[in-house]
């Protein structure tokens, strides 16, 4: 391919990428302090060293404490961890880089470890039996407390306010984490939402929450500033499995944020795993949703230089996120372009705590790693 297509500019709503190769967000667990704030000597160089993607997405941010469920996870709703992102935006920024943060509430998939001893909420009160991964290390999960109508509100009003110390922080955008068995997932899911009020039973009240938190969040920052990330094959994975209407949960989801708004990017997941026997899955995410979202696609999972490459070329997508790629090499992009071999990561280092895994894997190219 004598021209790659992901080597392309790209115009994002306002802003213009140089190329349409994305970071994806990835949780690392190097925010090791009371604070839970990302960190000058850390966060910094890891982020400003792949700032030559054409957007980069930070690791999921709880948007508040109740939010949390992993150690050691940079949230995004005290200003002491504002004042950790503002140093990472800066020089991000000043790398002619461009930086979105995603909001996260993990719902469920937290554990009393996180909460003084309280159960963490969902929908509904039906325990992922997962893992969460706390200071004492992974434990199992519990049944966690089915959320009022007043934890609704208050988690919206947690959204909002995390956009806003986003706007503070000087991130370019925000993108809401509403996939991979987390909180909103939770919500769309039948299995995981057994809720009888106007939060569950018809496809229209199990979305509700996600859009209502939208409408919020679009009030403190434009809409051609947000993002929104979906997994709509996601099949026995932290205790989500699909039902008749998953996939029409989605569809939904997806014609209506093309209709009534108008986004910075859906960033959508291919399978995570082989779905090819699951009855209701949808094996092709992609070429499913192109049709059904005229604005910005951005999709994900397992891609590499020749798939991703493909994806935009045969117009299925507009942008590729790179996850376990771009932990490994930093200068993707690069590497991409000048046809250099691209490193293996470690796996043993992915949530581990310092430098190494982190901020210690090389550039090969001529794209400037600045801070490295």
């Amino acid at each position: 391919m004598s021209k790659q297509p992901l080597l392309s500019t790209y115009k994002m709503g306002d802003l213009e990428l140089p190329n349409r190769m994305v970071m994806a967000p990835m949780t690392r667990n190097r925010a090791e302090n009371e604070a839970n704030a990302p960190t000058e000597d850390l966060h910094v160089p890891y982020y400003t060293q792949r700032a030559t993607a054409g957007l980069v997405i930070t690791e999921g941010s709880q948007v508040s404490e109740q939010a949390m469920g992993y150690i050691n996870t940079a949230g995004i709703h005290s200003q002491e961890q504002v004042d950790g992102w503002k140093k990472v935006t800066k020089s991000v920024h000043d790398a002619g880089g461009r930086i979105f943060i995603q909001l996260w509430h993990v719902g469920r998939m937290s554990h009393p470890d996180f909460h003084n001893g309280n159960l963490p909420v969902a929908p509904s009160a039906i325990n992922p039996n997962a893992q969460s991964f706390t200071p004492s290390g992974f434990k199992d999960t519990v049944t966690p407390r089915e959320m009022t109508l007043e934890d609704i509100k208050i988690t919206i009003s947690d959204f909002q306010n995390a956009a806003k110390n986003a706007v503070e922080a000087g991130f370019d955008g925000v993108e809401i984490h509403s996939s991979n068995g987390y909180l909103f997932h939770q919500f769309f899911n039948g299995t995981s939402n057994h809720r009888t009020d106007q939060y569950g039973g018809s496809i229209e009240n199990r979305t509700r929450f996600f859009f209502e938190t939208l409408d919020a969040i679009k009030q403190v920052i434009p809409q051609n500033r947000i993002g929104a990330r979906f997994n709509p094959s996601l099949h026995n994975i932290f205790g989500m499995t699909m039902d008749k209407e998953t996939i029409p949960t989605f569809d939904y989801i997806i014609e209506k944020l093309d209709k009534e708004y108008d986004l910075a990017y859906i960033h959508l997941s291919e399978p995570f795993n082989d779905v090819s026997g699951v009855e209701f899955a949808e094996q092709h995410i992609a070429k499913r949703y192109r049709p059904k979202y005229k604005g910005t696609l951005m999709i994900s999972t397992g891609f590499d230089k020749n798939s991703g490459n493909k994806v935009i070329e045969d117009g299925d997508a507009d942008l590729v996120s790179f996850a376990k790629l771009y932990i490994s090499n930093p200068d993707l992009v690069g590497r991409f372009r000048e046809n250099v071999a691209t490193a293996q990561w470690d796996t043993d280092t992915f949530y581990t705590l310092g430098e190494e895994g982190y901020t210690t894997y090389e550039a090969k190219t001529r794209d400037l790693i600045p801070n490295s």
